[in-house]
């Protein structure tokens, strides 16, 4: 997942990244000031852009603190989705503030108000500055690491918001054309919510337990019962345990008279799966054919067990 939601590698110099938070946030305050004084819009709404980065930055350095931590009993899976929690509060903020601002840029546009255009530029002007020093902090470490590489981008889009903001201001100093003020204001405003809307999908996704994207069910159900000994698969779940851990679950009916085998053929389908899909943690319950489930589905929804059930549970990580 790119984008807002940057994921910081440990090695990935935590300083650096610290004091890009840090600057970007200062830069905000300033803009946002500058924004208010000069009754420039489109200045609020590049501080907005800088500010979403710095949060998106500072979330993932604090929930990856958190992720870090062990499975305990009361979360037995870890800590690993605060990231996506803190990504799913983060794109809604911004989505809620990319509507206010389209709002009052709308507004404007039937009362144009008086822009103080050289404050703009000068603030604008230090935003493109941090922009590019931000830029150059992330971009070192870009080379080798995916998260920074978003963070990077992101980076670059705010030096082109500051631009926008830089062009508005020179127009209303040379030519007084208020007007472009409320434009520049929209045109950041639906990046930042194309940018929110884009990145917010996959966070659902991941919360509601959908299959990741690139697994096909049907490719990993055919691999199961492909493998020697099963003569059937059921109540099968995949879903993602965090960003990059997928995870599976299902009953493994064995075919008759291999019940002997139990042992290597769970490791069989733990392999495959692994192998031919990187899902690493697999729970399944073994069937013998003689006592299968009744009223069993395919995907999803435990099955009604007989009385006599012969099964054994493999766990794996």
């Amino acid at each position: 997942m790119g984008g807002h939601h940057h994921h910081i590698d440990p090695e990935a110099g935590d300083a650096r990244v610290f004091w890009a938070v840090v600057i970007n946030l200062l830069l905000t305050i300033a803009q946002i000031i500058g924004g208010v004084i000069s009754g420039s819009l489109a200045l609020i709404a590049d501080a907005i852009h800088n500010l979403s980065d710095a949060i998106a930055l500072a979330i993932a350095i604090f929930a990856r603190k958190i992720a870090r931590k062990p499975a305990d009993g009361k979360m037995t899976f870890g800590y690993g989705r605060a990231e996506i929690v803190a990504a799913l509060v983060n794109y809604t903020t911004l989505i809620v503030i990319a509507i206010y601002l389209i709002y009052e840029g709308i507004m404007r546009f039937f009362t144009p108000e008086g822009v103080d255009g050289w404050i703009v530029v000068i603030v604008a002007g230090i935003a493109l500055v941090i922009d590019f020093v931000t830029a150059g902090l992330t971009y070192a470490m870009s080379k080798d690491s995916a998260n920074m590489r978003a963070a990077f981008l992101h980076n670059v889009a705010d030096a082109l918001g500051s631009i926008a903001v830089i062009i508005a201001g020179t127009l209303i100093i040379l030519f007084d054309w208020k007007i472009v003020d409320p434009i520049v204001t929209l045109m950041i405003a639906g990046y930042i919510l194309w940018l929110s809307f884009a990145e917010i999908g996959p966070v659902i996704r991941m919360l509601m337990l959908a299959t990741p994207e690139d697994i096909d069910v049907d490719k990993v159900l055919a691999a199961m019962n492909d493998i020697n000994g099963v003569s059937g698969v059921h109540h099968l779940h995949v879903w993602q345990m965090q960003e990059h851990e997928a995870a599976l679950d299902a009953h493994i009916l064995i075919r008759e008279g291999d019940w002997g085998m139990a042992d290597a053929i769970k490791a069989n389908v733990r392999r495959v799966v692994r192998d031919a899909f990187g899902i690493d943690h697999t729970t399944l319950e073994l069937e013998c054919s003689n006592h299968p489930c009744e009223e069993s589905k395919i995907i999803g929804h435990p099955c009604r067990e007989p009385h006599k059930h012969t099964h054994e549970h493999g766990h794996d990580h």
